[in-house]
This record gives C-alpha cells, structure tokens and sequence, in this order.
C-alpha cells in the first residue's frame, strides 16, 4: 500500500537531525568522555545497553533459519538503531495492507540515517507461518508459543483470535507496535497502527535520542 501524500511529510521528518555519523548515543557518550570521564561515561554506555538487550526476549533470526540469536551479536546488530516490537499475524488483512507502508518507512529511515530494527511479534497460527513471514520482511521474530505470549501480555496487544487463550484485557489487536528506549528497553511509544493504519508511523520517536540503542 503507498499512500504518497503520507510518505511526502514522513520523508521530510526523517531529514537528518543528525549532523555527523555517530548515533545520538554514540556522541553523547563521546562528549561526556572529552570531559575527563572517559572510564565512567564507557560503562554507563555500557551499561544501558546491557540493560535494554537483556530486556529482550529470545529472538530467532530474520533469514529464515530458525536459528536462535545470540545475545553476544545483539550490541552490535541494534547499535545506533531505534528499536521496535511488531504484533502482526499473516492470517490478518489489515496487517498485510500495513506493511508495505511499514518496511517503505524502516527503509527511508536507513536512508536518511535514522536506522530502525523492527522486530516481530507473531499471532501467526504455526511456527513456520512466523518464520516464513520474518525472513519475507526481514525481521528477528519473537519464537511463537510462550515467549511471543509473554510479550503480548506485558504489553497488551494481542489479535481477537487470540484472547480466549490471553484474555480480553488488551489495550490494541493487530497490527501495532511499541518504539523501546535504549537505556532499559522499556516501552517509549506506541504506534495503534489498527486503529490509525499508516499514520501511526508519524508518531515513531525516531529524533529521541532516548530511543537509539
């Protein structure tokens, strides 16, 4: 789905904030370590980004493989992105005329140097389903089951389909998603991309510098 008249004023508010090559994140901690404190501002640096991975749940990852990811590679994949939980299923209609608009908008951030990590959050029916569809729009998922429940009840999203199992408690169905922060990778944003369609994307924080990992 392309919606040009929607795309004009999201291209514009992607225009670079940043002036130079580093993350946000990057320079502050490079400003604070200029002052003398280089030792102390690296492990704070350090520290924020420990907290926010180890928030994350297991991810397994975007080619198609299944294979788990690794929290060792995780610093280096999200450095300087902003990151974000994708609930969708492939069985839903809306989620699948949302996002061509969705992977447009994460590939003009990477143009303009506002790079996102998007990461699936499956109410597909099997596992295969969720993978098939991960690696189609080259996402690290969720592993469907317990861990993609989880996540659903931490934060209340969940498709109708699903809550005689998760219950009737959620705040949105699909599709949606929740921007984390880059300190302890708690929720910054939430994007009711079901109610909203494509125009949830405009309130994606992506010149907060709280949100770049």
């Amino acid at each position: 789905m392309v919606v040009p008249s929607l795309f004009v004023p999201l291209g514009l508010m992607f225009v670079a904030s940043r002036s130079g090559t580093s993350s946000p994140a990057i320079a502050l901690c490079q400003r604070v370590s200029s002052r003398d404190f280089a030792s102390s501002s690296t492990s704070a640096c350090a520290a924020a980004a420990t907290a926010a991975i180890s928030s994350l749940p297991p991810l397994l990852s975007s080619d198609g493989s299944a294979s788990p990811v690794s929290s060792d590679s995780l610093p280096e994949t999200l450095s300087g992105k902003s990151v974000a939980l994708y609930f969708a299923a492939g069985w839903c209609p809306m989620c699948t005329r949302f996002e061509p608009s969705l992977l447009q908008f994460r590939d003009a951030a990477q143009e303009s140097d506002k790079p996102l990590e998007i990461i699936y959050v499956p109410s597909d029916r099997t596992k295969a389903d969720a993978i098939q569809r991960a690696a189609a729009m080259n996402m690290m998922s969720v592993p469907v089951g317990e861990d993609a429940d989880a996540i659903k009840k931490q934060y209340k999203i969940w498709s109708g389909a699903e809550s005689m199992k998760l219950g009737f408690g959620r705040r949105s169905g699909v599709p949606a998603l929740v921007v984390l922060d880059g300190k302890e990778g708690k929720e910054m944003a939430f994007l009711a991309a079901e109610a909203e369609g494509v125009k949830a994307l405009s309130s994606w924080p992506l010149d907060d510098e709280s949100g770049m990992w």
